[in-house]
């Protein structure tokens, strides 16, 4: 789990420190870590005939929202900072708790909705730190929390679907269907998909093993030993450990109200998620936390 939560911070420094559009740096993560998935799956890959067209439906919907929240979240990095865009995207749990309540009539305790509301306002938080800089961080912040959405969508459609499909096969089929919307919109807006210097491909590349497989896999292969509730936990460290090699790295400083924000957000999720996962509830497996974070 160590190894995991260190992985999953260097995303958004992986994302900071390439040129490239993000939806040619998204198109290629996904396309990079199903080369590393496919030889560790392939007997599974038969069972692909007995999907449902219903499942297929929603595993193109699931791609779809996994390829918007990359693009929102990977391009709030050009506008706002490492340490607000990763603790915004810290607020999944709370939007996938409110889409659960809507959806699938899931019910929450009292102490669990405090913890939200405590997140919510140390989010607010961040943003206001951010009103003083400029407009542009405001907007990065806004992308961010759109690309959270996105992803809390996606979490809800995987646990629709993962009772029927095991965690491989949806994360493969996915991770595909996020690859060609990715590919579609470099076409449609003229992005080049070829011709990057070999630094970018190496981004690239880390982008696929280091957050990718050292990090969401690892965290799926957990679920088998492991409570849920335990590896929910880990979407605390991106913000953490990504803004202290933002800090190191890009020398990007936070503001005394950002941090107050921030430790708001982090409280806030932990007392949520201790509460939430009080009660029995059934167990789910998760696709690579579909990416959360996805970051």
């Amino acid at each position: 789990m160590i190894v995991g939560m260190i992985a999953i911070s260097f995303s958004p420094i992986l994302v900071r420190y390439s040129h490239a559009p993000v939806s040619v740096q998204g198109m290629w993560r996904m396309l990079f870590t199903l080369v590393v998935m496919l030889p560790f799956g392939r007997s599974q890959l038969g069972s692909v005939r007995r999907i449902a067209r219903r499942d297929w439906l929603l595993l193109l919907a699931a791609g779809f929202f996994l390829a918007l929240h990359f693009l929102l979240w990977m391009a709030s990095l050009d506008y706002t900072s490492i340490a607000s865009s990763t603790i915004i995207l810290s607020l999944e749990p709370v939007f996938v708790m409110f889409g659960a309540y809507f959806v699938f009539k899931d019910r929450t305790n009292k102490w669990a909705l405090l913890g939200m509301a405590l997140a919510l306002v140390g989010a607010v938080c961040v943003g206001s730190g951010d009103s003083g800089v400029s407009a542009d961080a405001i907007r990065g912040d806004v992308l961010s929390l759109l690309g959270t959405l996105a992803v809390a969508v996606n979490m809800l459609i995987a646990k629709r679907i993962l009772t029927r499909v095991s965690s491989y096969l949806y994360s493969m089929i996915v991770f595909a269907v996020t690859g060609l919307c990715f590919a579609a919109y470099n076409v449609a807006l003229g992005y080049p998909m070829f011709g990057y210097a070999g630094r970018e491909w190496l981004v690239f590349a880390l982008l696929a093993i280091v957050p990718t497989v050292f990090g969401h896999m690892i965290f799926n292969w957990l679920l088998s030993y492991v409570k849920a509730a335990t590896v929910s936990m880990t979407v605390l460290a991106e913000p953490v450990g990504a803004s202290i090699l933002g800090m190191l790295i890009f020398r990007e400083m936070i503001t005394g109200f950002q941090l107050i924000g921030g430790a708001a957000v982090i409280l806030g999720l932990i007392l949520y998620m201790r509460f939430e996962h009080a009660a029995p509830a059934p167990q789910i497996e998760s696709p690579i936390a579909a990416d959360r974070t996805a970051g």
